[in-house]
């Protein structure tokens, strides 16, 4: 086997269609464009969206609803995880330190603590926000609550 010899596979090339080449070629005249229209002229590109001049799926549906530029965004911890993550680090002081090692919070996320699960022991709870039943059920088992 030489450079010289070297073919491609059989079928695998192909000549490309060369239009606007003339009368005589069969492709010369329109260039296998059609006739006149966008998609005959040099430059279309169609726009996304574009359904052929029809009123568009996007601008006939109603806009609707806002994002309220001040929501404060909680990451929920159950009251029930956090007894268990004492129990499992032997501890009576959680935290968002605590949280974070664990793998439930990054450090960026606010942490709410919420009333779910039930807390069988005396803890020291720290975090950004508590709903009413959290706090009742963590005062009630003589276990403190911290806001940051």
């Amino acid at each position: 086997m030489e450079l010289y010899n070297l073919k491609p596979a059989e079928g695998s090339t192909h000549n490309s269609k060369r239009v606007g080449r003339g009368y005589g070629s069969g492709k010369g005249r329109t260039s296998t464009r059609g006739h006149k229209g966008a998609k005959a002229r040099s430059g279309y590109k169609k726009k996304i969206g574009f359904e052929g001049g029809q009123m568009p799926l996007q601008r006939r549906l109603p806009k609707f609803g806002f994002k309220n530029i001040n929501r404060v965004e909680y990451k929920a911890i159950n009251i029930g995880l956090i007894q268990a993550l004492a129990d499992n680090l032997g501890v009576s002081k959680i935290g968002i330190e605590e949280l974070i090692n664990a793998g439930f919070v990054n450090k960026k996320q606010l942490v709410k603590v919420l009333g779910n699960g039930e807390i069988t022991s005396k803890l020291e709870v720290v975090a950004h926000a508590f709903s009413a039943k959290a706090e009742a059920a963590i005062t009630e088992k003589g276990g403190t609550v911290t806001k940051l």
